[in-house]
């Protein structure tokens, strides 16, 4: 009998062996294939040798290895234990996800660590989810399998890089073993090529950890989760089969990981600061524009307390919603370009300085590039940088500048000179008709209906749009995808937030506003959110398929046109209850009004879905002008 015997990691010059075992002392060897790395033995046993003495030698030394490193560690604890009980340290309470065969051990570990699994219909709604979790919670986790799980939420990973939101996507994988002969396994390529999809999400993540090794696997996880949350950007870890049991130090539990950002360069921050200043005070009218970076990042405590100081007139951009208390006195409006109400676009581009932060000049959150102002005039507050007019400072964050910006300006010679009003202004149809209207909808959305602290979540489209014109009571979070613009995101994003508010302790509503084509790509996960027990309340905009898209290019074409369904009942074709949910069609101002001042609807007590009925050919002017920058883009040669 011949037996086929692998060595790893060995090398041996001679072409013979003896071995010395117990097991196998009647094995001689019988030839020596030299393959470089590792090395092939082939073994003439006699046939009173069983084969499987030569495994159990080799499980033997796994195990005595094993069990070697394991007397060594203070505070033994799985891999998988380890690494979930840093996400509920960090604040995580539900994960995002589906099983997949390379992944189900490593799930029995998430509900003895005070954690709950989510499950959702399928990956990309979970990436979404995530998104909308991170979005209120701090940062998320996901876990998907090999393969066929992880490519299916690349779409929204993608997405919550590009938005700079906070994503721990944790990936199944084939044991290591199975890795290294390269094994032609189920959802692979079929050319043992098992980094493939690692690679593809190198260039979404701020961080990768691949858990090939438990004396390693402490640190890494450790260091990706801090990068996660310092870079506000997605990582990607890996754990293969065989390592979720694997023991690694616990000891290692009982400190924090450090979340507190870097420091800047004293010296370099000193004179950013003094540079600042000496434009700041020699201003005439300088106002500040916050945006997606300053939420992102986590500076909004330093941005009210400049506002509150300087007095200066603020105002936000789409991405930037929902950053600002919009009931504070120096609120002003969403400047968008030619996007804006006429007074803030007046306001700002007459202002001789613009303090930036967190700025994302992106066509959908400019109004297709129609911003009118001069870098010459403008002072940018980034993560990473500050840009002075045309200097830039490299390495000199935000938060350390704003915090000396705000501790030492001189208020005696500060200009602040008053900006207009944001108001809630409710513009009547021309034709007095009860038609409901893109620029009736969203003031009165503002002005009758939302409260203080609602969640309000708005798809690509026309809602992403519209709610430039919906002025906001105190605390409320904005949630979009203004930059990336992946219809679907936000029926997802929905259950992420909502879940996180409950998972927060937080009496919050969380209402989202969809378009019908957009929410039939990602319809399914309401299943999720009934499961959940959720209670949001979901706007469909029904206005008969793609409306961004008809504006940029096809107004009448059947590629933009879908399938109309019977949306409200899907709650029903979903399994919730009767009691536990409220369905309405809305086709009338009047019944507008009467919805928004019912108090079982305001009360939020069970999840609501409402058909809002606008005209096709309908759209808020700042889509219209976008898109219309947009065609003429895409024209060009």
């Amino acid at each position: 009998m011949l037996l086929f015997w692998q060595i790893e990691d060995i090398r041996i010059s001679t072409p013979t062996v003896n071995l010395v075992s117990s097991h196998c002392a009647q094995a001689t060897v019988w030839w020596l294939l030299d393959t470089n790395s590792p090395f092939y033995f082939f073994f003439k046993i006699p046939s009173s040798v069983h084969s499987t003495d030569f495994s159990t030698m080799q499980s033997d030394r796994s195990i005595d290895s094993t069990r070697n490193a394991t007397a060594e560690l203070k505070s033994p604890i799985d891999v998988a234990e380890y690494l979930f009980t840093r996400l509920q340290q960090i604040g995580v309470r539900s994960i995002h996800g589906l099983p997949g065969d390379y992944n189900l051990v490593a799930l029995d570990y998430i509900p003895n660590l005070g954690l709950k699994w989510v499950g959702n219909v399928n990956e990309l709604n979970a990436g979404y989810a995530a998104d909308g979790y991170a979005r209120i919670k701090g940062m998320s986790a996901i876990v998907t399998t090999f393969g066929v799980g992880e490519l299916s939420t690349v779409n929204a990973i993608a997405g919550a890089y590009s938005e700079h939101v906070p994503i721990v996507h944790i990936v199944g994988m084939p044991s290591t073993a199975s890795q290294k002969d390269g094994m032609l396994l189920h959802h692979t390529l079929g050319n043992g090529n098992f980094n493939v999809f690692a690679d593809m999400n190198k260039e979404i993540s701020c961080a990768m950890a691949k858990l090939n090794d438990p004396r390693e696997a402490a640190a890494l996880i450790d260091d990706t989760l801090q990068k996660c949350w310092i870079q506000s950007r997605p990582v990607y870890i890996t754990l293969p089969t065989d390592m979720v049991q694997k023991k690694i130090e616990g000891e290692r539990l009982k400190t924090p990981i450090d979340l507190s950002f870097p420091t800047n360069d004293m010296a370099r921050e000193d004179y950013v600061v003094e540079v600042v200043l000496k434009y700041l005070q020699s201003a005439k009218n300088p106002i500040i524009l916050i945006d997606a970076c300053a939420i992102r990042h986590r500076v909004l405590e330093e941005v009210h307390d400049l506002i509150d100081k300087t007095k200066l007139p603020v105002f936000v951009t789409p991405m930037g919603k929902g950053a600002v208390n919009e009931t504070h006195p120096s609120f002003g409006g969403v400047y968008a370009g030619d996007g804006s109400q006429e007074e803030v676009q007046k306001r700002v581009e007459a202002s001789d300085l613009i303090l930036t932060i967190g700025a994302i000049k992106s066509d959908f959150n400019t109004a297709g590039f129609t911003y009118k102002t001069s870098q010459l005039n403008t002072i940018d507050f980034h993560s990473t940088h500050t840009t002075v007019r045309y200097s830039e400072y490299p390495g000199v964050s935000m938060r350390g500048v704003l915090r000396k910006v705000i501790q030492q300006v001189d208020l005696s010679k500060l200009s602040a000179v008053p900006g207009p009003k944001m108001e809630n202004k409710v513009e009547e149809n021309e034709d007095k008709s009860e038609t409901i209207t893109q620029k009736w909808i969203w003031p009165v959305v503002g002005q009758q209906f939302l409260k203080k602290d609602d969640i309000v979540i708005t798809e690509t489209g026309t809602a992403n749009f519209g709610i430039w014109e919906t002025k906001f009571p105190a605390g409320v979070t904005a949630i979009s995808q203004v930059l990336w613009g992946s219809i679907g995101y936000s029926v997802g994003a929905l259950q992420g937030a909502c879940l996180a508010a409950r998972d927060a302790g937080m009496d919050r509503r969380s209402i989202l506003f969809v378009g019908d084509g957009s929410f039939q790509l990602t319809a399914q996960e309401v299943s999720t959110m009934i499961r959940l027990g959720l209670k949001p309340i979901i706007f469909v905009i029904c206005n008969d398929g793609f409306t961004i898209e008809r504006f940029i290019h096809g107004m009448d074409a059947e590629y933009n046109d879908i399938q109309q369904w019977h949306f409200k009942d899907l709650v029903k074709v979903f399994g919730a209850k009767e009691g536990t949910y409220r369905t309405y069609q809305i086709k009338t101002k009047e019944e507008v009004t009467k919805l928004f001042a019912d108090k079982d609807f305001n009360s939020a007590d069970v999840l609501q879905f409402v058909e809002l009925y606008i005209p096709k050919k309908d759209a808020p002017r700042g889509l219209v002008l976008t898109a219309e920058a947009a065609a003429q883009r895409n024209a060009k040669e």
